[in-house]
């Protein structure tokens, strides 16, 4: 008699290990990224959104950078959940009209690639899912890298102005700032100067930087951390007064439209447009890096930026059962 509660509970000890292990088993499942997820779903995916983004940057080519920016302002907030493309509503304020998303653009392309992809395979491909293909595929279109987009994301149900104004880091945040916003989200030091890369693409009005040019302190003055010459020259033929709130700067000025190392030589010639770009010669880390960027044959910034993507691409993402699949991206089903 002993003998057999002994074994029932050797059984049941047994049986709830199994259960736990199959638990963490399907948690961890449930939790992980595949390039292969839609293979059988929707195994035309990546073709459907490869082709509908080309059908729009091939017309306009100065769509790459703000879609690749999109990608990035989604993961920084609530995490890649394609919250920044959703509508406000008369009782909510969402993501997208938060003071940092303001001069977002590329809805259009995102909102064309869902309905073909609705068309194709309806309520399977997630809005989270198409930012992150669609941000690969604009670098890429720009003779930038390509690389292997984990799919599966899921999309989040809550987006709120309030989130973007709070966490996506500043223009003209300081290192520090900087370093501590990308660490909350588990990016390092080198994901900082390596994404700040993306400035390689894409245009920038001038109030993100104008006080670098009129009133770095308070006094009127300039940002000494800035080229002077520089500081000049934007002043007499871009952003020719203080309050100029219309016109638009190339962050890498001849190269906007083509995904290259030529930030990095910008920016180690003081030539960065915004303080967060300057802030990456303040650190000794990011300073090399930026260094080794300028060399051809020790750059190693086109490999290193997939690298990164793909990490940043993993941020507080939903997947198994969390979320939803939107059926229209601009609102929750």
């Amino acid at each position: 008699m002993i003998q057999k509660m002994v074994n029932l509970k050797s059984l049941s000890v047994f049986l709830l290990h199994l259960v736990f292990v199959l638990f963490v088993v399907e948690v961890a499942s449930a939790q992980s990224l595949s390039p292969d997820f839609y293979k059988k779903q929707c195994p035309k995916v990546e073709d459907i959104v490869k082709r509908t983004t080309a059908s729009f940057l091939s017309r306009a080519p100065s769509l790459a950078g703000p879609l690749l920016r999109m990608h990035f302002h989604d993961c920084f907030v609530r995490g890649c959940d394609g919250s920044v493309l959703i509508n406000s509503t008369k009782g909510n304020q969402a993501e997208k009209d938060g003071f940092p998303n303001l001069t977002l653009r590329g809805f259009q392309v995102i909102d064309a690639v869902k309905s073909a992809l609705e068309k194709e395979c309806p309520g399977i491909v997630s809005c989270a899912d198409i930012l992150a293909v669609v941000a690969r595929d604009a670098v890429t279109m720009m003779n930038g890298p390509s690389w292997k987009v984990p799919l599966g994301r899921r999309d989040g149900r809550v987006s709120l102005a309030s989130d973007a104004n709070n966490n996506l880091p500043a223009p003209f945040s300081n290192f520090s700032t900087l370093q501590s916003s990308f660490a909350a989200l588990g990016l390092n030091v080198k994901d900082l100067a390596v994404l700040s890369g993306g400035h390689t693409l894409g245009i920038s009005h001038c109030p993100p930087f104008s006080n670098r040019l009129y009133n770095f302190t308070g006094k009127g003055d300039t940002d000494p951390s800035m080229d002077q010459n520089y500081v000049a020259t934007l002043k007499k033929n871009k952003c020719t007064t203080a309050g100029d709130t219309t016109s638009i700067v190339e962050m890498d000025p001849g190269s906007a439209k083509i995904f290259d190392t030529s930030y990095y030589t910008l920016v180690s010639k003081r030539r960065g447009l915004f303080e967060s770009d300057a802030a990456l010669l303040t650190n000794s880390v990011t300073k090399a890096y930026v260094q080794q960027q300028m060399n051809p044959s020790t750059a190693t910034f086109f490999k290193d930026f997939g690298d990164s993507m793909v990490k940043m691409g993993n941020i507080g993402v939903l997947t198994g059962k969390a979320g939803e699949i939107r059926k229209i991206c601009s609102r929750i089903n």
